[in-house]
């Protein structure tokens, strides 16, 4: 057993696994030593992702108040001008799959710092080009290298945080995200009212690169994960068929699929029914019901604490059902209801959706990279399409069949939620 003296420095902030118990080596004790909740490296790594979380979203999202202004300036149509985000979302959902297997042989923090730094300069790019297809080129280009971030963060975290403090980490992660979100749609837009879509996007941009410096100067160097030499398509194959094999992982894909799906159809058709009478809300009192993504933030935190404390798979139903429950709240005429209602269910879809996350890292076996990915992948894949097929029902029988759209898709979350409690016990 080794002298204290001979203790690396920073050993008192690591552990092995609680479950290991046999004789390593100490190379082997390396390779399984995680980063302990309430040290000073589990509180770098967390600020890190949440900063990765907030700089990925933020420069996402940015554009999404801005295609008013776009459809003006560049004398487009309205549909025309929803492609500085949908390609995007597109190329991200691609990226996430691709960014897997890059993650393997590139490692984790450099790809992440990486992708970062490129998408802060598109953001600046965009501020600057004199043309509309430029603009699009470039937030495809964007998109595609924000998929780096999202899969190869949650792989992080599942590998390096402490199982037991690992729900508190990702609702961290998760409430960047959150921040982020909200960030992007109501800076860029107040920034805009009040001087130029460029100045909007440029300043945006500088944050996004403020955010990747810090988020690499603050993230600690992965200790449970070494690069793989050469590119082996079978060894990836192989790792994501795996994951599908694994009973419990696809259903909590389905989750991130219908509750994204839901969360979307509800905040792309909300605005729709709010612009007519009674209500005639204009488009900054509309923009303002984003900052409800704050109680998204403190929901992804507490979901993360419960999570540890009490149980995934006993909160993760219970952030569904508050989800729900907030739709349902939206049938009413009353407009400080309607907000309630949206208030739970942005609480109780970052609930979902951050408990569903530090679930796919626990029970993922092999490569979290690959786990992530496929998460993520479903996720982003329910945004599109739940968000698209929402709108025939907008037209077909206005706000009342998106609710049961909406709470048709939460009924087969809940379903998913409990039937992979009972894989997950097996």
């Amino acid at each position: 057993m080794p002298r204290a003296a001979d203790k690396p420095l920073d050993a008192p902030e690591i552990r092995s696994h609680p479950n290991l118990h046999v004789v390593r080596t100490t190379a082997e004790a390396q390779d399984e030593q995680f980063l302990l909740r309430g040290t000073s490296s589990y509180r770098r790594a967390s600020l890190a992702l949440f900063l990765s979380g907030f700089a990925t979203f933020s420069l996402l999202y940015c554009v999404q108040p801005l295609m008013p202004i776009f459809a003006e300036d560049f004398g487009i149509s309205p549909a025309a001008s929803s492609l500085s985000l949908s390609l995007s979302t597109g190329f991200l959902a691609f990226a996430i799959v691709c960014a897997a297997t890059v993650s393997e042989s590139f490692g984790r923090r450099s790809l992440m710092f990486a992708s970062l730094l490129g998408a802060a300069i598109c953001t600046i790019a965009c501020a600057l080009v004199p043309s509309w297809h430029a603009l699009l080129v470039i937030r495809a280009l964007e998109g595609l290298l924000l998929g780096g971030v999202p899969a190869v963060a949650m792989a992080y975290l599942s590998e390096e945080i402490d199982p037991r403090g690992l729900g508190a980490s990702m609702g961290l992660y998760i409430a960047g995200n959150a921040f982020g979100g909200m960030a992007g749609r109501v800076v860029t837009g107040t920034l805009a009212e009040f001087f130029s879509w460029r100045v909007a996007l440029g300043a945006l941009g500088i944050l996004g690169l403020a955010a990747a410096i810090g988020f690499f100067l603050l993230l600690p160097a992965s200790r449970n994960f070494t690069p793989r030499k050469g590119f082996d398509a079978r060894f990836h194959l192989k790792a994501w068929v795996g994951h599908i094999s694994n009973p419990a992982l696809p259903l909590l894909f389905a989750i991130g699929f219908l509750a994204m799906g839901t969360f979307v159809t509800v905040y792309n058709y909300i605005g729709f029914r709010l612009v007519q009478a009674p209500y005639n809300l204009n488009q900054t009192e509309l923009g303002l019901i984003f900052t409800v993504y704050l109680f998204g933030i403190a929901a992804s935190w507490i979901a993360g604490l419960l999570g540890d404390r009490i149980g995934h798979f006993v909160v993760l139903p219970a952030g569904i059902a508050v989800a729900a429950a907030g739709i349902a709240v939206t049938l009413s005429s009353s407009l400080p209801l309607i907000v309630l209602g949206i208030v739970l269910l942005t609480s109780g879809f970052f609930v979902a959706h951050s408990v569903a996350s530090a679930l796919v890292g626990r029970l993922a076996r092999g490569t979290k990279g690959h786990a992530s990915s496929l998460y993520l992948l479903s996720y982003y894949f329910g945004s599109s399409v739940a968000g698209s097929v929402g709108g025939y029902f907008w037209g077909a029988d206005g706000w009342n069949a998106v609710v049961l759209f909406a709470l048709a898709l939460l009924a087969l979350g809940m379903i998913a939620a409990l039937v992979a409690a009972r894989l997950a016990k097996r």
